[in-house]
């Protein structure tokens, strides 16, 4: 059993014996069993750490760079120190599979080294301005500035990673940040932050604070919160934005990714990683792979893989290190999915392969001939279903890709640059995966969506330019 505190202007708040502070139990969503307890907070407990982030911004903006670089170097070691307590958490706490949690709590680590690295090459820059005769005897210097206290909002299917992309590059320019958990991850997200806590970071320069989500819009309206960077669901993630309208808004909202197979693949590449992109971690992941579409010239064969490999597909326990789909995060998700795929079926689809429910785990499901009413077609489902369709032409596929009103990723399988090309031209996402699956992302990338998928990109050195402000200095030296 673990328990994690709250972490507001320097100091670990709600230990396990203080009765003044509440407590979330939280349980393992594969088995039930209680993980640990949480310090659970409330809205004056937000209130409290945005005075405490607007006070510390106040010497934390004009920190040295070496400063900010040395500290994200620090926070990165520790990660990889305690890295294997870290996944083993994030396992029992959400459910991910342990390889899945490994590879996140390495690229933990990276997205921390991503930011020092720009700290020392970032939003500094001179320019001429002698092209114009008026320009002569003139020099401009350009430069990015921190905006103050940002408000992050963290899901709970990456909780240390999507939190290290408000965390770091708040960090490295000199910003200040109020993190939010999600309850469903609130010990992973708290355990980072005291770890950050740990690795020497001031008073006041990172807070984080588990609270029910309904406190997040009053404290959100503080004019001393400069920025919202939310990660979650549309519905939620666009009526923050309606109601913070005058204020700085990121969003990384929902998905639901598309495969291309078109007819120059390799199959025996391409089948596998839409196997693993579909049905990893259950899919509760925003760029899952949700729909393929095979071209017609070989649509029986690559079938008939996918039905195998949906089959063979490993599911269960995710401290099993063979497992591939876990759990779902709980049992209200699970009903959801599981709602899906008999109304898939109810509407004329048809289920080729899994979709059995045993607890709050799905199995994987291989759906086909799903009609475009049916929610498997035009939502998100955030679980491990796949909708299998054929295509005549690439015009086609892209069409239908386009006909969503999602847009994070898209993957082509192709050895045709003129293909590939034309799918990054012409299909409305943020990034279009050649080669590989949709849910393939770097951390140093620009990652966001288009359309209901979100507003502004992420990915460390893209976050960094969301959080500051461009300004220009104009000086006449003669």
């Amino acid at each position: 059993m673990i328990h994690t505190e709250m972490l507001i202007n320097g100091h670990l708040i709600g230990g396990v014996c203080d009765q003044s502070v509440g407590k979330q139990v939280v349980k393992a969503p594969y088995d039930g069993k209680t993980v640990g307890t949480a310090a659970e907070g409330t809205e004056q407990d937000l209130r409290v750490a945005v005075d405490a982030a607007h006070e510390a911004f106040q010497t934390w903006r004009r920190s040295p760079r070496r400063e900010r670089q040395a500290l994200l170097r620090r926070i990165a070691t520790l990660v990889r120190e305690r890295a294997g307590e870290l996944a083993e958490l994030l396992t029992k706490e959400v459910g991910k599979p342990i390889l899945w949690s490994e590879g996140e709590v390495a690229r933990l680590a990276v997205t921390f080294e991503d930011a020092a690295d720009e700290v020392s090459r970032f939003g500094l820059e001179q320019m001429p301005v002698d092209m114009d005769l008026r320009g002569d005897g003139y020099r401009l210097t350009v430069e990015r500035f921190p905006i103050g206290v940002i408000l992050g909002i963290v899901p709970y299917n990456w909780p240390f990673n999507l939190a290290a992309h408000k965390l770091a590059p708040a960090l490295a320019t000199g910003n200040t940040i109020v993190l939010k958990p999600s309850q469903a991850a609130s010990l992973s997200t708290l355990e980072l932050a005291k770890l950050i806590h740990e690795a020497g970071c001031p008073p006041g320069v990172v807070n984080a604070v588990n609270v029910p989500s309904k406190h997040v819009l009053p404290v959100a309206r503080d004019p001393r919160v400069k920025m919202l960077s939310f990660t979650g669901s549309p519905p939620v993630g666009w009526m923050l934005k309606k109601e913070l309208a005058e204020k700085r808004v990121s969003l990384e909202l929902g998905g639901n990714a598309t495969a291309i197979v078109a007819e120059d693949a390799h199959l025996d590449w391409a089948i596998p990683r839409i196997v693993a992109g579909g049905y990893g971690y259950a899919g509760q992941i925003c760029i899952a792979i949700q729909h393929v579409l095979v071209h017609r010239s070989f649509y029986d064969r690559a079938r008939e893989m996918l039905i195998e490999g949906t089959k063979s597909c490993p599911w269960g326990d995710p401290e099993d290190r063979k497992v591939v789909c876990g759990p779902l995060i709980n049992a209200e998700a699970a009903d959801k999915v599981m709602d899906w795929i008999v109304e898939g079926v109810r509407l004329g689809g048809a289920l080729l392969a899994g979709g059995i429910r045993e607890g709050n785990i799905v199995t994987p499901a291989l759906m086909e001939k799903v009609p475009d009413s049916a929610r498997l077609c035009c939502q998100e489902v955030f679980g491990p279903v796949l909708t299998l369709a054929g295509y005549d032409t690439l015009d086609e596929a892209i069409s239908r890709v386009n006909s969503s009103e999602y847009g994070i990723h898209c993957g082509i399988f192709t050895t045709d640059l003129r293909a590939a090309e034309k799918a990054f031209r012409e299909i409305e996402v943020g990034g279009v995966i050649v080669n590989d699956y949709p849910t393939l992302r770097f951390d140093n990338m620009p990652y966001g969506g288009v359309k209901r998928s979100g507003f502004g990109r992420e990915g460390v050195r893209y976050a960094m330019e969301e959080m500051t402000e461009l300004k220009a200095m104009l000086v006449r030296t003669v």
